[in-house]
């Protein structure tokens, strides 16, 4: 059964949607750092500092931690707070202050790992919870994990922090798709997650990623005119706390793609970071020097596994 909130079909009712068709605009995706960032594994979910100049990214199941220099981007280094257990999808909090991410780490000291339930199905190890770890002056401190009624199952991933520090995720139960859900922070503690009026479980609804000011937000879905699986990007504006009605990104290039999943924004939040095993098509025939290209770019990161891209949305939120 559904688990749709009174709030969220009284949102549904009342709120505006956005025009069927809409067209989208003409945008071309490019790889975010090649060879450095996006390499030869699976990296995802990049979060920017206030500044830009340091990311924090998922590798391997480890977050990672680079910092822009004359050059780019310094090589990647293990975050002082992950490493130990299956950590991902960091999210950095508007002003900087703290950084929550998942985790199958287990629930309490020398505990089991996390198994995650969804979509009928029982993954070992795979689970999810939310945790939350605070910067500090000398560094990052102690991870703990967010309170039970956020991490009300063991699979709620891909954390979002708006400016009021409320947090938006996404959750699953055994018998349902993934969808997406909005947690109020008040009075130093989160109130009960209520689900978005777009994401009531018809689709699969995936790694929310939300304006600052809670002006728009983009996420991955399955969702029409998506066909099969996989999941594309969509876009949906608030107003006057009405969600809108999805709109299709529909990135437009050559590029092979088979999934878009764990989008962020940049510091600037205009800039979108998605995750995508797309890959550049080969062109035959081909001159030495662009074989040379081709194989460099394959071993460098272009091997059909998860890389990080980024696309300007400008053009979608011009007169927004």
């Amino acid at each position: 059964m559904k688990r749709v909130s009174l709030r969220s079909c009284v949102i549904a009712a009342l709120c505006p949607l956005a025009l069927h068709g809409q067209a989208s605009p003409s945008v071309h995706p490019a790889i975010f750092a090649p060879g450095v960032i996006s390499g030869p594994a699976n990296d995802a979910s990049p979060a920017f500092s206030v500044s830009g100049d340091t990311v924090y990214f998922t590798s391997a199941s480890t977050i990672m931690v680079s910092h822009r220099k004359a050059g780019g981007w310094s090589m990647p280094e293990i975050a002082s707070f992950s490493g130990r257990w299956r950590d991902g999808e960091p999210a950095m909090s508007p002003d900087g202050s703290f950084l929550i991410f998942a985790s199958n780490r287990p629930t309490a000291e020398g505990g089991a790992t996390l198994d995650g339930t969804w979509g009928g199905h029982v993954y070992k190890g795979s689970g999810g919870n939310l945790w939350k770890v605070d910067r500090r002056r000398s560094g990052w401190g102690t991870p703990v994990r967010l309170p039970p009624t956020v991490n009300r199952g063991t699979a709620i991933f891909a954390p979002a922090i708006v400016n009021d520090h409320s947090l938006y995720f996404m959750e699953a139960t055994m018998t349902t798709k993934f969808h997406l859900y909005r947690a109020q922070y008040r009075n130093g503690t989160y109130e009960e997650p209520k689900q978005l009026s777009f994401s009531d479980g018809t689709w699969s609804d995936v790694d929310p990623v939300v304006a600052p000011d809670e002006s728009f937000i983009v996420f991955p879905s399955t969702r029409t005119p998506v066909v099969g699986a996989r999941h594309e990007l969509f876009i949906a504006f608030q107003t006057a706390g009405c969600w809108g009605e999805p709109i299709h990104l529909a990135l437009t290039d050559s590029i092979q793609s088979s999934d878009e999943t764990e989008a962020r924004l940049g510091s600037d939040h205009h800039t979108l970071y998605f995750s995508s095993d797309r890959t550049t098509p080969i062109r035959y025939p081909r001159s030495n020097d662009a074989a040379k290209r081709d194989v460099q770019r394959i071993h460098a990161w272009d091997n059909g596994l998860i890389n990080i891209w980024y696309v300007d949305l400008s053009p979608w939120l011009k007169g927004r």
